[in-house]
């Protein structure tokens, strides 16, 4: 009789930073790495990334005549990265794949905690109850500053700003500020990247912090 091994769950790595770090076209970048180094990898975004997520994302982003208070705006993320965790995310850990998410739990964080001045503590009660003890392995903190930041995301082409892309100069900065004491309050888990470098070091600067990652399944 055939004994089957048991199955390591993947691990999840995910990308933050305010608007214009390039954090979509880096998660491909990081997808397409760690599959030349053999691991399979399941590329998603948050809000959003499954369909019922993706019309809660809709929601929270688009610019309409009610109002959306912060405790709102903050609600509506957990709701659709509930959908996300339960029916994307472990799933697809459990068998062994490794999940890239274009932001997770620090972009509340930073975004409705800091920036919104939503009280922390009910965001981490919030996500003890989203998704427990689920954490990012590996966050990957694109930094750039602000003004360089908007500056990309409001002259890409066809851009229309959403919600959080019309926000105010003094929002990103907080925004910003609360990306980077998280980092310092977790150093072995993110990785602060300089997104205004070129994109090539940029690239470069990645693949070394995933080279790093404790993986068995990394091949050389």
């Amino acid at each position: 009789m055939s004994t089957r091994m048991p199955v390591s769950p993947g691990k999840l790595i995910t990308l933050e930073g305010i608007e214009g770090a390039g954090k979509s076209t880096l998660a491909q970048f990081v997808s397409a790495w760690l599959g030349r180094h053999g691991i399979t990898v399941r590329l998603t975004r948050e809000p959003g990334g499954t369909a019922l997520a993706e019309r809660v994302r809709q929601i929270v982003l688009e610019r309409g005549a009610e109002p959306v208070s912060p405790i709102t705006e903050t609600l509506l993320m957990f709701a659709a990265r509930a959908l996300h965790v339960q029916n994307l995310i472990r799933p697809t850990l459990a068998r062994g794949e490794w999940v890239v998410c274009d932001r997770f739990t620090d972009a509340t964080r930073a975004y409705q905690g800091s920036g919104r001045g939503v009280d922390a503590a009910l965001i981490d009660a919030l996500a003890l109850a989203v998704h427990g003890d689920l954490q990012p392995d590996c966050t990957l903190l694109l930094d750039l500053p602000v003004r360089a930041g908007l500056a990309r995301a409001r002259t890409r082409p066809g851009a229309t700003a959403d919600r959080f892309e019309a926000e105010s100069l003094g929002f990103f900065e907080k925004v910003r500020a609360g990306y980077l004491a998280l980092a310092r309050r977790e150093p072995q888990r993110f990785r602060i990247i300089d997104a205004a470098a070129p994109l090539a070091e940029v690239e470069q600067r990645i693949a070394e912090a995933l080279a790093q990652l404790p993986a068995r399944e990394l091949r050389a």
